[in-house]
């Protein structure tokens, strides 16, 4: 079955830096575009960063353009958020997301983890 598991999460201070992973299984890993989303308590789900199954083409939300970079390692079935120059306001949980393709494509999501920016 796919399963996706997110770590890294943490507590930090304003302008501090996380790196979260997720961890994937179940799927072909690489053939699979894969995006992070988060949700701030009282606010929808939102987009953060995708990337393509390759890695060769990434797309941010213009909140974390120049902060955040996501990437992936298709040998250990991982994908990445390192997180810079943190706000409060990127405090959520963050979610990753698997597009599997079958008969059609299958959103997965993961459990999240939790992150929070506060001195």
């Amino acid at each position: 079955q796919v399963q996706l598991v997110e770590s890294g999460g943490d507590l930090v201070q304003p302008g501090g830096s996380l790196r979260l992973s997720c961890a994937a299984s179940g799927f072909t890993f690489s053939s699979s575009p894969m995006g992070w989303y988060r949700q701030a308590p009282g606010k929808e789900r939102e987009l953060v960063a995708t990337i393509t199954s390759a890695g060769g083409s990434t797309n941010y939300a213009d909140a974390v353009k120049g902060r955040f970079t996501i990437s992936r390692d298709n040998a250990k079935n991982t994908v990445y958020l390192q997180m810079n120059s943190l706000k409060p306001a990127d405090t959520a949980v963050y979610y990753c997301r698997a597009d599997v393709l079958r008969s059609s494509v299958f959103i997965y999501w993961g459990q999240g983890t939790q992150v929070t920016v506060s001195s």
